[in-house]
């Protein structure tokens, strides 16, 4: 009897397109995949031309969810920012216990939720929502394994306040103060995702952190980069207030979006994103993606655009 077709949400690519290269990965190994995209655009026709079966829904929709995943066997629930996020989940849940007889659901959680409990209150709304969300998944009797990612060096705060200022400057701006980072690439986070749906069985109830090789300085760090790009990279400690009032304002985010954003660069001066686990390389077998492996992956990142 043929496997049953794995369902992956937000495989369009959102921050890192994990979702996206869950698909390509699960494809690449022949595994049938569904692919739930949020509207029809030129990253639904990639997704099918890998030979993934795509289909367009809402999931805080039930309707959507449960179309979804009717005759799916294992999940990937994974969402970008959003203030519907909770909405989303409690959403899937229902629809997967009532609708769906999964074996596994693979959840993208976040390392913050590790440091939180029912009355914390430091966090951002999205981070509280990641919380309450893990709690609903435990509560809903479903094989759920939780995955809680760092921050992903494709992030936003890295890629407009690292990576442009890199090229433009040579600068890495960022109010982290002396505090200790160590993000995670998003290809090693959906390699970690891979492996657990295609053998589930001794991941069920498990909960994994996923950080990079190594936790360090923003200083060290610069110099990382400094060293893998051959020309100078030095770390600016800016005042959080100016960075969150003048950088961050400047983007014109979405007010979730923003307020998530602020409070990560908050709780990055405070210590909370110095973490360090072996669990990627204990689950896929190799050792997790360092800053001179992202710059080969990555060049056009670090490279100035001329006007």
């Amino acid at each position: 009897m043929p496997p049953l077709p794995t369902l992956v949400t937000g495989a369009a690519g959102g921050v890192g397109a994990v979702g996206r290269t869950v698909v390509e990965e699960l494809r690449r190994r022949e595994l049938p995949v569904r692919a739930m995209v949020h509207r029809e655009d030129e990253r639904a026709d990639a997704l099918r031309a890998t030979g993934a079966e795509v289909v367009v829904g809402d999931l805080t929709r039930a309707p959507d969810v449960v179309r979804a995943l009717d005759g799916c066997g294992r999940m990937y629930f994974g969402m970008s920012v959003s203030a519907k996020y909770l909405e989303a989940t409690v959403t899937t849940a229902a629809a997967a216990r009532e609708y769906a007889r999964l074996d596994a659901l693979v959840n993208m959680s976040q390392m913050t939720v590790s440091q939180m409990d029912l009355t914390s209150t430091s966090e951002s709304t999205q981070q509280r929502q990641h919380w309450l969300a893990e709690q609903a998944l435990n509560w809903s009797g479903l094989p759920v394994t939780h995955i809680r990612p760092t921050i992903f060096m494709e992030n936003p705060m890295f890629q407009v306040f690292a990576y442009a200022s890199i090229a433009e400057e040579g600068t890495i701006r960022l109010p982290f103060g002396a505090a200790r980072t160590n993000p995670v690439a998003a290809r090693d986070v959906a390699a970690v995702v891979t492996e657990i749906l295609v053998d589930p069985t001794s991941h069920i109830g498990r909960i994994y952190h996923l950080t990079g090789p190594a936790s360090v300085g923003m200083t060290t760090m610069a110099q990382e980069f400094a060293d893998a790009l051959g020309r100078p990279v030095s770390y600016v400690d800016v005042s959080y207030e100016a960075w969150v009032d003048h950088d961050l304002r400047a983007l014109g985010l979405p007010d979730h979006l923003f307020d998530h954003l602020a409070t990560m660069a908050r709780l990055h001066a405070r210590n909370r994103y110095d973490r360090m686990t072996d669990d990627i390389e204990t689950i896929t077998g190799r050792p997790p993606t360092g800053v001179g492996e992202f710059v080969r992956e990555h060049p056009g990142m670090f490279t100035a655009q001329s006007v």
